[in-house]
């Protein structure tokens, strides 16, 4: 439900939200403390296809991903790619905010030319070290060896191809490495200890490429009680791989941490959660419920149920979601497209070496600075 909106300090963020991550996350967060009230604008599939190439997700599902980011307070669906003083004022905002990257529309042009012509363009600052290039990179790349092997040649080789247009490196759109820091991880958390009263309830997974199937079952989850304080235990990314195999996890646990902690129905996350769920840990969080998803069970790597001490308890449940997605079909998604969204990122790069040479050439006009000669 959305809340009553405050009467001053209305900011509005348009976005694709295709492949949402924690730098979108990010992004809100920062938006959010900007004013009172954030609107989101998310643009339909037409419109991505448009302007930037095929999307990841359907328009649907990105609605319901960033409705589920908790500083988000409202969204308007098929927001335009260009943003307008009139759609500002259709919702009553006082400004926009967008990531210091560039946005272009389909002829080169910067889509939040005239909100900054007014005086109503605020702007937030990248996440360092990811993009949805690198995490699409990371899929198609089948090693796994992607969250330490980034001198690897043939990662290097790969992000040339995949993140690179033929004429230099755009700072947008290429692929980098995120570092965690203790700072963002506190801004990102809640901070809000359990209260008398509250059902604590316990879940634990890889949530990896945290996604709409995760955001489904959370809320399911969520649902379960009346005043419910739910713990999303994570697994290490080596416990992660023993039992998922192949490449996973795509996303490492700093990554997968601040990705959870980002949505509106988690209260706290336990980073690196043993795989069993044993007695020590719900004794130790005093937790009145665990549940489970629809996914497959392993056992643990004695051979053991995992959830067999809830179970034996009577607090292990079940929870149907009612979506069946997985980040295996993501994964696929992205492989059985692996072409197009190569050319979209380096059409995407194109774009923006041009304006940044664009750029360079208008602050040496500026300046009265001659293009810089080479040396002979």
């Amino acid at each position: 439900m959305v809340q009553e909106r405050k009467s001053a300090h209305i900011s509005f963020l348009f976005k694709s939200y295709d492949m949402v991550h924690y730098g979108h996350s990010n992004q809100l967060r920062q938006a959010k403390a900007m004013g009172d009230y954030l609107i989101v604008g998310v643009h339909t599939d037409a419109e991505i296809s448009k302007h930037k190439g095929p999307p990841v997700f359907t328009q649907e599902e990105r609605y319901k991903m960033v409705r589920a980011i908790k500083w988000v307070d409202e969204i308007v669906e098929g927001a335009p790619y260009v943003t307008t003083l009139e759609t500002l004022d259709k919702y009553n905002c006082d400004f926009c905010v967008h990531g210091d990257d560039i946005t272009l529309t389909v002829d080169g042009k910067d889509t939040y030319e005239e909100v900054k012509r007014a005086g109503r363009y605020r702007e937030c600052k990248r996440t360092q070290g990811v993009s949805t290039t690198d995490l699409v990179g990371r899929m198609l790349l089948m090693t796994k060896a992607h969250h330490s092997n980034i001198d690897n040649p043939d990662y290097q080789q790969h992000t040339d191809n995949f993140g690179k247009g033929p004429k230099g490196h755009s700072p947008w759109t290429g692929v980098s490495q995120f570092l965690q820091t203790s700072q963002k991880i506190i801004q990102f958390a809640s901070g809000k200890e359990p209260q008398p009263g509250d059902t604590i309830i316990y879940v634990a997974g890889a949530f990896d490429l945290f996604h709409i199937g995760h955001v489904d079952f959370l809320e399911m989850v969520y649902k379960q009680a009346e005043r419910p304080y739910v713990i999303v235990g994570l697994h290490f990314d080596q416990e992660v791989n023993r039992y998922k195999g192949k490449n996973y996890p795509i996303m490492n646990i700093h990554e997968r941490t601040l990705s959870v902690l980002a949505c509106r129905y988690v209260s706290e996350v336990v980073i690196g959660a043993p795989y069993a769920v044993g007695k020590d840990l719900l004794d130790h969080f005093k937790v009145d419920l665990v549940c489970h998803g629809k996914t497959e069970v392993l056992p643990d790597k004695d051979g053991v149920d995992p959830y067999a001490e809830p179970k034996k308890r009577g607090v292990f449940r079940a929870i149907d979601s009612g979506n069946n997605l997985t980040t295996d079909d993501i994964v696929q998604r992205i492989i059985e497209n692996r072409l197009q969204f190569e050319a979209r990122n380096q059409k995407k790069e194109a774009k923006e070496m041009a304006v940044i040479e664009a750029m360079k050439k208008r602050e040496q006009k500026q300046q009265g600075e001659a293009p810089a000669q080479t040396a002979h």
